[in-house]
């Protein structure tokens, strides 16, 4: 196999290096070697701790860290102090560094990480040293060390590297290991994004000033998601004031961002605004413009802000000044295939394209994440070093590549490891970096989830279904996901399970990473009108103590819980011998809903099967708008509930309705209103099923239910859609 030869390649020029030693570190575990420190930098001193904990760990050895001492022979030297006379930093930008190993080894910074990467590349690359996860890492102890002649320098692809995974937050090694950065430490007082209801509060002007605020559809639209007027003279001072403070506060940051609240479209069309983007064909004209005006106010410092949905395309005739700093999102974009190679991808490329003719101070975020799902599939490792290698290209200099990194994602530790090697090496081999991180993180269960990531990637491309960021498994079930390839993933997954049944710590990473199959498989039954309950419940009860043991904490961007998932399921999903009447029940749509949801709704709402938390499959919506509709139950019933059952999903602007009525008629043309039911506003951000029920003191008879929505219509001031239509959405409508 073609990991085993990555591997080998790795071991052999460890090994290589070893017969070629000139410095000695440490020998039958006595220390032959001192660690100096040449400055008083705390960067310097964290490089120089971490660098004696590990060849610690690796032979059982301490060696002293002393500071500005003069060297001897086999001495490890950190830092660009008086020490380091005879080598030059030159060459070198902020996080690289420099090694040169002769008699002595020594270790140069270009600023920033720069010792503590050089750290972390002699650790790796001559000591064997490899860092997997969350307080995960593997190396062969050794009581001897050497290292041999060396003269490397390495300058990063990018000068600010993000990515997302669950050990960011408990594992202060594993930022270091890979070389990533977090907002915090680099925007000031944590101003990275979003931030227009930051800097000019809502709360504080929208009641007093709505004219700061966006203009469209014949007003003003002040709230917390709201959009500045660009052209307004008093919003541009006020924010003046406010960075000036915040930079006065933080002196030692040099980046700010100052962008638009999250969601599209809402942004100020007042006839000055307007006159702008119209000019420069593009919503982000009325946005440089104003960033171009402060950044000119701070000429040593960088305003950051976003080219996000409807500021994506670049302007026509301004150009950002040296200081901007552009943040392009690809947030539209399927993933499939790379950027270049889909349709919505390619426009995001022509803006890329259009930013780089014009900036060459560019922040790419890019997704390679599932929003709505973090356990499921994503198979887009292929296209990974592709649109890195395109975002270098066209002059991005900063990165963000937001990935599902929760524990119990998929392949969370993998993905992290894979960006972060190629945000520092675009250049870097996909493919071969994936064989040695599953060699060395899954031992011998290694070729068979190789082998899994292929086959999956082969199914999506061969399906022709699209990979976007909002996916449900429901979407792929006839794909990547259909029953044939499931049972091959299982078996693979078996095999891998098996090959280190006798290691728990290989086993508990299998057993981790098999959870996306494992919840696609539970997902994509609940949507099959004939279930086999016995061997769904076995699976259910199998996926919770999974998720309990591995402490999975969400399944979604929204924070929903896996254990109240399966709390959820069995009360949900699996078929109950209550006596619903309406199952299968004609309906006739007095409102018909919007768009392709019509021709869905001809069966959705009396079928028996519940959506889930992704609108995209089972849900029957209307936008905009109120809606009625009429049950058809053949003849006439004998009942006493009637229950609507409605997704609340404030991501997707997909809010619950303001009122519900009931109504019940023999004929189909006269109808008694049984019950009207106001339903109360909710600003929860999980995800959440909302039944909106009657239930009668006594039964009630009729053949026809008359069902009539009042929807909330448009966004409100405090949802980021604020102004525009919101949806609401219905899947089973129960009479029994």
């Amino acid at each position: 196999m073609k990991y085993i030869f990555v591997w080998s390649l790795i071991l052999l020029s460890l090994s290589s290096g070893i017969s070629n030693a000139q410095v000695s570190v440490t020998k039958n575990g006595k220390p032959t070697s001192r660690i100096i420190l040449t400055t008083n930098d705390s960067i310097d001193a964290n490089a120089a701790h971490l660098l004696k904990e590990f060849i610690y760990r690796i032979s059982g050895t301490y060696l002293p860290i002393v500071q500005n001492k003069k060297s001897l022979k086999n001495d490890l030297i950190i830092g660009n102090g008086n020490l380091n006379k005879g080598i030059s930093s030159r060459g070198l930008n902020k996080d690289g560094f420099k090694i040169v190993c002769n008699d002595k080894l020594q270790i140069l910074s270009g600023g920033g990480y720069g010792s503590v990467y050089g750290v972390v590349e002699l650790l790796e690359k001559y000591f064997g040293v490899c860092y997997w996860g969350d307080h995960e890492f593997s190396f062969t102890p050794t009581p001897s060390l050497t290292l041999p002649v060396m003269d490397i320098i390495e300058n990063p692809a990018f000068s600010y590297r993000q990515s997302q995974n669950y050990a960011l937050a408990t594992d202060s090694v594993y930022k270091w290991w890979n070389r990533l950065k977090t907002p915090e430490e680099v925007f000031a007082a944590d101003y990275w994004v979003h931030t227009f209801d930051k800097l000019l509060p809502s709360a504080r002007y929208g009641n007093e000033h709505p004219e700061f605020y966006s203009y469209f559809d014949g007003k003003r639209h002040p709230g917390k998601a709201s959009q500045w007027c660009l052209t307004n003279p008093d919003v541009l001072e006020i924010v003046s004031a406010k960075l000036d403070s915040i930079f006065k506060a933080n002196p030692d940051k040099q980046i700010i961002s100052v962008s638009q609240n999250d969601g599209n479209f809402t942004n100020c069309r007042c006839e000055k605004c307007k006159a702008i983007d119209d000019y420069e064909e593009s919503y982000s004209g009325s946005l440089i413009n104003f960033i171009n005006k402060l950044a000119e106010r701070f000429p040593d410092k960088q305003i950051s802000t976003l080219a996000y949905l409807y500021t994506m395309k670049p302007p026509k005739h301004v150009k950002p000044r040296p200081n901007v700093n552009i943040m392009l999102c690809s947030i539209d974009c399927n993933r499939e295939v790379s950027l270049t190679e889909n349709a919505s991808g390619r426009e995001f490329v022509k803006a890329l394209e259009g930013w780089s003719r014009i900036s060459d101070n560019i922040f790419v975020w890019d997704y390679g994440i599932n929003f709505d799902n973090y356990l499921v599939p994503f198979p887009n490792f292929h296209i990974l070093g592709e649109n890195i290698r395109l975002f270098k290209k066209n002059n991005a200099t900063m990165h963000f590549s937001q990935i599902a990194g929760s524990k119990g994602g998929d392949f969370a530790e993998m993905r992290t490891w894979l960006v972060s090697k190629l945000m520092w090496n675009p250049q870097a081999d996909t493919d071969s970096l994936m064989q040695v991180f599953m060699q060395g993180y899954y031992g011998d269960a290694a070729p068979y989830l190789y082998r899994y990531t292929k086959v999956m990637e082969g199914a999506l491309i061969g399906s022709g279904q699209k990979l976007w960021i909002y996916d449900s498994p429901v979407t792929h079930k006839n794909g990547m996901l259909k029953p044939e390839l499931m049972r091959r993933y299982n078996q693979m997954f078996d095999e891998a399970e098996n090959a280190v049944k006798n290691d728990s710590v290989l086993l508990k990473r299998v057993q981790r990473t098999r959870l996306p199959l494992q919840y696609s498989e539970l997902e994509i039954a609940r949507t099959d009108s004939i279930m086999d309950v016995t061997d769904i419940l076995n699976k259910l009860s199998l996926f919770e103590q999974r998720v309990q043991k591995f402490d999975v904490p969400t399944l979604n961007e929204r924070e929903n819980s896996p254990i109240d998932y399966c709390k959820l399921y069995r009360e949900r999903y699996i078929p109950t011998n209550e006596n619903v009447v309406s199952s299968g029940a004609k309906v006739t749509y007095l409102t018909p809903p919007t768009g392709k949801y019509a021709a869905i709704g001809k069966t959705a709402l009396t079928d028996g099967l519940y959506g889930g938390m992704t609108f995209t499959e089972g849900w029957v919506g209307w936008e905009g708008i109120d809606a009625a509709f009429i049950l058809d139950l053949d003849s006439i019933n004998e009942f006493t509930t009637i229950q609507t059952d409605f997704l609340h999903q404030l991501g997707q602007w997909i809010l619950q309705p303001l009122n519900v009525k009931y109504s019940i008629s023999d004929d189909g043309r006269n109808f008694q209103l049984v019950k009207s039911i106001d339903n109360p506003e909710d600003r929860d951000q999980r995800v959440k099923f909302v039944d909106i029920a009657y239930t009668s003191d006594k039964p009630m008879k009729a053949r026809f239910i008359k069902v009539e929505i009042t929807g909330t219509k448009t966004c409100p001031h405090w949802h980021y859609g604020v102004g525009h239509p919101c949806w609401f959405f219905i899947d089973e409508v129960v009479v029994k």
